[in-house]
């Protein structure tokens, strides 16, 4: 598990002597910051590669970390509050949802989780920061499937490789019933999982998240993408607990100026951890969902 503070955007280790104690997950209401001019945030986060994650000199960074250093920033800017953000990581995604639910005022979560109405009802959502493309692939090894009517000969002796519990096995579950009875279904637990399954053989066909692709593939991972398949109709946002006190500062946040999906920060935060081409399919995406 670790730990990181920034305070004005400057990120620093905590050290502690003795054993680890993981820090409770919560922080401060937004009501007691804004009353004392300063407090805490807990930022809970599910590593990935772009999003969050530690760079060359051991710094958490990503695209998910820059939103919420600029929040912080904002917040120092546009109401004179000093706002400290202590990050900790959770490896397990289902776990890391499961401790946003459970969880205090003060606490913030970010693992890539799409926003839908049945999750509404036990989580708050901030508005979207990214329209996600979720994309079919396999080996390259397997056909292109041109059509869903063909999976069954196009995939066939292929079984789906789904990342439990998330919408991407949803996916699967339906293309299964209605395309390709004869395909099993396996669970795995991570994307690098399916990923590095996928890579070995032509065995499975699964969904996983366009950039986690991308980024595989020009690693050199000899994979496929079916482009029938995308689907770019779901949205990432960060999550609180039900309760939680910060939504209206974190909407306020988002809608600042012309909205922080539109500004040049954004494009810039984008481009640095994805890369020039696939932040522009990514923005590209957003504009679709607004129109």
């Amino acid at each position: 598990m670790h730990r990181f503070v920034i305070i004005f955007g400057l990120v620093f280790w905590v050290w502690s002597c003795g054993e680890f104690e993981e820090p409770e997950l919560a922080g401060d209401s937004w009501e007691e910051i804004e009353e004392a001019g300063h407090g805490a945030l807990t930022a809970l986060y599910v590593p990935a590669e772009g999003f969050a994650y530690q760079n060359d000199e051991g710094r958490l960074t990503g695209v998910t970390v820059e939103i919420i250093q600029d929040f912080a920033r904002f917040l120092a800017e546009e109401h004179d509050i000093v706002l400290q953000v202590d990050f900790v990581e959770e490896e397990d995604w289902s776990r890391f949802y499961e401790k946003i639910v459970e969880g205090e005022d003060g606490l913030i979560g970010f693992g890539n989780v799409t926003i839908t109405e049945e999750r509404r009802e036990e989580l708050r959502f901030s508005p979207p920061y990214m329209t996600n493309i979720a994309s079919l692939i396999t080996h390259e090894d397997a056909g292109e499937l041109e059509d869903f009517e063909t999976m069954d000969e196009t995939f066939a002796g292929l079984d789906a490789l789904a990342f439990e519990g998330t919408l991407h096995e949803e996916r699967l579950r339906h293309l299964i019933e209605s395309y390709h009875p004869e395909a099993g279904l396996e669970m795995a637990h991570s994307n690098d999982e399916i990923l590095d399954k996928l890579s070995e053989a032509n065995r499975y066909f699964a969904y996983i998240d366009l950039y986690n692709y991308w980024r595989a593939v020009d690693r050199g991972a000899p994979l496929r993408r079916h482009e029938v398949g995308d689907e770019a109709s779901e949205q990432f946002g960060y999550i609180m607990p039900l309760e939680s006190s910060w939504g209206e500062i974190l909407t306020e946040y988002f809608e600042h100026s012309d909205g922080l999906l539109q500004s040049d920060r954004y494009r810039e935060i984008m481009e640095t951890h994805l890369g020039e081409s696939l932040a522009n399919l990514l923005i590209e995406a957003n504009r679709d969902q607004v129109q």
